[in-house]
């Protein structure tokens, strides 16, 4: 048996993010057991080139939003990236999970081979539907989760594999 379109991304998304809503639920626990201003961890980075947790999370969730509507063939929600809290963060999260749960499968499956056009910086790239999702999407989006763990975890969050990815 194959494995669809549908089958690689949606579940997987709304797996991954179910998994980041409960590292983030367990951050606001450590801020307010160590009485850390919480905006210090949704402010942190890795490194100071680059971008802070909560533009990991804004990436994230812009990634699987737009794949599930280009692959869909439906217009992408447009969020505002302003969020600047964990609950704020946590809205996000459910809302992007609402949307996805509201593309159906029949949308997603036969589209690899739909042409994706983005436009990155300064240029257009287009991919076919399987190539956007397994080599630009799913990395990408695996990327961001990873970093705002790495984020957290560097600032004392004790959280582990299971963690991320979630249990059985």
């Amino acid at each position: 048996m194959s494995l669809t379109m549908y089958q690689a991304s949606i579940p997987v998304f709304i797996r991954m993010l179910g998994n980041l809503s409960l590292i983030l639920d367990k951050a606001a626990i450590y801020a307010e057991d160590k009485k850390i201003d919480p905006a210090i961890l949704i402010n942190a980075r890795l490194a100071p080139d680059m971008y802070p947790l909560s533009r990991q999370i804004q990436i994230a969730t812009d990634m699987v939003k737009g794949c599930a509507a280009r692959l869909a063939g439906i217009e992408v929600p447009s969020y505002e990236d302003n969020e600047t809290t964990f609950a704020d963060l946590q809205a996000r999260i459910t809302k992007t999970v609402n949307f996805l749960q509201n593309v159906r499968a029949e949308q997603i499956d036969g589209s690899e081979e739909r042409t994706i056009t983005l436009q990155l910086r300064s240029k257009e790239i287009s991919f076919l539907g399987q190539p956007y999702l397994l080599h630009f999407v799913l990395p990408n989006f695996y990327f961001h989760i990873t970093t705002t763990y790495a984020i957290l975890r560097h600032n004392g969050l004790a959280i582990g594999k299971m963690d991320y990815i979630g249990n059985y």
